[in-house]
């Protein structure tokens, strides 16, 4: 941080210095030689006293330090006494850079009033006012200085792009003032994680960086996981604790780049890719990559040229007693036709759909699809049964939630009791008292809500009695490891446990082995889907298994 604090002095017109907490001069711009009358080795290391008139006794001195303290800053008139032993009245503001691992603690500003407004403006385009950080600006001139540097003496560098995981969801659901303080405490603990000789700078938003000079892959490892540690401790925050994660893109001098664009073009392009592995860990780039990131790019223009052309499908999967071996209810599970690829698996472009915004256009077609065909299944005459469709994150947080559901239903004429609405843990797990009105208020509509995949996201007992749930559902991977793995056992059995203290309807997915459903059955799960039973199928291939409304064990292959 003392190199990037270097390059900000060098590129001021103002006359500078850096000073440290004892007030002792850790380092000075050519300006400042100019005004001051000193040379650099004069002043480096003494007292900033050196610098003061006679004419300023204790009192005035207390007075700075106590606004510096309480204000972190200070601005007002002094005397100035030059190397030669003039003195002269001068404009000083002071800046409290905060506690970190760098000596220096305050930066000194000397202007009168013709400069002072562009004094300003060089310093704001430099710190971002909000965490303290040297900008974009100033982070790209600092690896330009290093890459110069490390092809002259034959070192490499490390880029490391930094993002924080979902975080949209945090200003979302806690407000911006909240994300606010945690970019301020972001930085402070990138801070902490990285060396002198390290350069840490906020590019925007939620997104940082650090360049830092490697002799081996080791060393940026160290730095990645110091930070991927450090964020993933809880925020306590405004008396709430949140936990955020982060992920990493990481590019190499030289190489995966001998230029800084590249160099940052590839680190963005590793960090896109560990945040579609799902966040939490850092990513190297390779030259598998760049490929990758066209088939994204062709996948996100895929996606909005099915929604225009209407190339999506819904298919159906049975909910099934396994008493009596009878259909009980159906999920609506989202298809894409495309006419090239042929059916793209939702694993792929679901994450996709997230990301670009594209899942709410989806989101919303799918229920409408799902709640119309329930209605018309029913009104051939085919035994009612509820259908059950899933909400995304994006979805559920919007404002209007609510009230598109109501017009969705109000459009189809579908009973509010025949559609359920499948939740996750960790969507929930934001603004608790924001989210259970919302759901209170889906609930009162006559809709049924289920915590889908439950036990593989957050942390929610402590919350699950206030829900206004009607179901929980066992995510596949218990249900699949019930025959192999001892612990998974006790987890399904917990699961079912809990649901039945709590009154709520259990529903076990992936049952795909008849051991699976003895299991399921002696434990008191009645209702599963999965496999054993029917795959999801297309809407006229359901139509069928629900005028049978009776399934038998792999009936279906």
């Amino acid at each position: 941080m003392d190199e990037t604090l270097k390059t900000i002095l060098e590129a001021a017109g103002n006359a500078m210095m850096l000073v440290d907490a004892g007030r002792r001069i850790i380092m000075v711009n050519r300006p400042f030689e100019k005004l001051a009358g000193f040379r650099a080795e004069e002043v480096v290391g003494r007292d900033t006293a050196l610098l003061s008139a006679d004419c300023h006794d204790q009192t005035f001195c207390a007075a700075m330090d106590e606004k510096i303290v309480a204000e972190k800053g200070w601005m007002g008139d002094l005397r100035l006494r030059r190397g030669d032993g003039e003195t002269r009245t001068i404009r000083l503001s002071v800046k409290d850079l905060g506690p970190g691992p760098e000596s220096a603690r305050y930066l000194y500003i000397y202007h009168d009033d013709r400069t002072s407004a562009e004094a300003l403006r060089i310093h704001q385009s430099n710190i971002d006012g909000l965490t303290g950080l040297p900008t974009a600006q100033i982070f790209r001139d600092r690896i330009n200085q290093i890459l110069i540097t490390s092809r002259r003496i034959e070192k490499s560098v490390a880029l490391l792009l930094i993002g924080l995981d979902r975080f949209s969801r945090i200003n979302d659901a806690l407000g911006r003032n909240f994300g606010n303080l945690v970019m301020k405490e972001t930085a402070a603990r990138l801070i902490s994680c990285i060396r002198r000789s390290d350069t840490a700078a906020r590019l925007g938003g939620d997104l940082f960086a650090v360049i830092t000079p490697i002799t081996s892959l080791d060393d940026s490892v160290i730095v990645a996981e110091k930070v991927l540690k450090s964020i993933s401790r809880p925020f306590e925050i405004d008396n709430s604790s949140v936990v955020i994660t982060s992920s990493i893109g990481i590019s190499l001098y030289p190489t995966d780049a001998d230029d800084p664009e590249n160099l940052e073009e590839q680190a963005t392009s590793a960090l896109g890719y560990a945040k579609r592995r799902g966040g939490d860990r850092y990513q190297f780039f390779d030259n598998e990559m760049n490929s990758r990131a066209k088939k994204r790019l062709e996948l996100e223009s895929g996606l909005r040229t099915a929604i225009s052309r209407q190339e999506f499908l819904v298919y159906y999967q049975p909910k099934v007693n396994v008493l009596t071996e009878t259909i009980v209810g159906m999920e609506a599970l989202v298809r894409w036709q495309d006419p090239v690829r042929g059916l793209v698996s939702p694993a792929e472009f679901i994450p996709a759909a997230e990301e670009t915004g594209l899942i709410n256009q989806i989101g919303y077609w799918v229920l409408h699809q799902a709640c119309a065909q329930n209605k018309k299944w029913q009104e051939q005459g085919l035994t009612p049964v509820r259908v059950a469709v899933n909400v995304s994150s994006r979805q559920f947080l919007e404002k209007d939630m609510v009230d598109r559901v109501r017009t969705i239903l109000r459009e189809t004429g579908l009973g509010p009791d025949f559609l359920e609405l499948e939740l996750t843990e960790s969507m929930l797990m934001g603004d608790i008292e924001k989210n259970i009105t919302k759901m209170l208020e889906l609930r009162d509509l006559g809709i049924r809500l289920s915590i889908d995949d439950f036990g593989t996201g957050y942390s929610s007992l402590s919350y699950l009695a206030r829900f206004p749930i009607t179901t929980l559902k066992i995510d596949r991977a218990f249900v699949k490891d019930l025959g192999t793995s001892t612990s998974t056992v006790e987890i399904a059995r917990a699961i079912i446990a809990l649901s039945q203290g709590l009154k709520l309807e259990i529903v076990a997915e992936g049952a795909e082995t008849q051991h699976h459903i003895d299991f399921l059955k002696s434990h008191g799960c009645d209702t599963v889907q999965g496999f054993f039973y029917s795959p999801p199928v297309p809407a006229a291939n359901f139509e069928k298994l629900l005028a049978a409304l009776q399934l038998h064990g792999v009936a279906w292959r």
